[in-house]
């Protein structure tokens, strides 16, 4: 495991590498419900195909096959397979109890990977993975009750709590708080990982990453980036980036834009393009790749990796692309 001053050396000297998708690499494996379910869950009364966070204990070959692939094409960074991993989310499958668990496991999962990939010249690090849950504490699920909630942020907290208590005590190096489309969900995940360092005495670096929705260029609850930004700063970040929803290319204003005003690192990790008609990613490696390197020669980032529909195969050409680019410097009060 590694601290802060040693990821803030790395990120001054070159641009670090995150991996891509882990759902798309999943669906590469067309798991069926007997897979999912395993001989633990054989009887599970709800079905269970599509519960991906629930593979660390039932497949953890291909979740351990998944992590090494990236790893090989070149991830320096890799996220726990815990997107979903808290009793919020979990709770559509009647799994909730299994939170801890399954953070536990898919973190000594990504460690175990990382540990065999690390070297002294290129250490690898693992952040354990803290998704948005699937619900929204700013926004009414009800259009016709503007006041109506249907999760609060006490819940949140002691959900986000739970889950990076499992990522701890599964030995990850940071957490990486992602696809933000509410702030104040991104404020229970903060809460609860400044209460969890109160706890265990120390603080591990924390990267936050949030999610333009569309061309308005607002994430869902209605934040542009500097607004986003202002939110979330007193955070003190390692890094704060933008993920999901946009290929690079419809991204790339808004990563300038927090690249212009952010006093912290920079991160960004697009989607492979935007859906097609199926729903599905055509966007080539090269293409991603080439996009993210002017990212980099326009000296806005300082870590880059892929979201939705990007595969080991995009790692690897973004990896190659930006490895001569320097990164993003810090402002220089903050460099100081």
């Amino acid at each position: 495991m590694t601290d802060r001053a040693t990821l803030q050396r790395l990120l001054a000297e070159r641009i670090l590498i995150l991996d891509g998708a882990m759902g798309t690499m999943i669906q590469g494996y067309k798991l069926e419900e007997a897979q999912y379910r395993g001989e633990r869950f054989r009887d599970w009364p709800r079905d269970l195909k599509g519960n991906n966070d629930l593979l660390v204990l039932t497949q953890p070959q291909i979740i351990g096959e998944i992590h090494r692939k990236y790893l090989e094409a070149g991830a320096d960074l890799i996220e726990t397979n815990t997107f979903n991993a808290q009793r919020i989310s979990l709770a559509d499958y009647g799994m909730e109890a299994l939170a801890y668990e399954i953070n536990l496991q898919a973190a000594k999962l990504a460690r175990a990977a990382v540990d065999e990939f690390s070297t002294a010249e290129k250490p690898r690090f693992v952040a354990g993975a803290l998704g948005p849950t699937n619900r929204t504490a700013s926004i009414s699920p009800d259009v016709n009750d503007a006041g109506k909630r249907n999760v609060s942020f006490d819940d949140l907290v002691a959900a986000y709590l739970e889950s990076a208590r499992g990522l701890v005590d599964g030995g990850v190096d940071l957490f990486l708080i992602e696809t933000i489309f509410d702030t104040l969900n991104a404020k229970a995940a903060i809460f609860a990982c400044e209460t969890l360092f109160d706890e265990i005495g120390r603080r591990l670096p924390v990267i936050i990453s949030g999610t333009i929705t569309d061309a308005s260029g607002r994430t869902l609850s209605g934040q542009v980036v500097e607004a986003f930004w202002n939110s979330v700063r007193h955070a003190r970040p390692l890094a704060v980036g933008l993920n999901c929803a946009l290929g690079a290319k419809e991204m790339r204003p808004y990563i300038a834009e927090l690249a212009r005003v952010a006093d912290c690192y920079i991160c960004c990790y697009p989607n492979a393009g935007l859906p097609n008609a199926f729903g599905e990613y055509d966007e080539k490696p090269h293409d991603t790749a080439c996009v993210l390197e002017d990212f980099a020669a326009s000296g806005f980032v300082n870590i880059l990796g892929g979201c939705c529909g990007t595969t080991p195969a995009h790692i690897t050409a973004i990896a190659e692309h930006v490895r001569s680019q320097k990164p993003r410097a810090l402002p220089l009060k903050q460099a100081a």
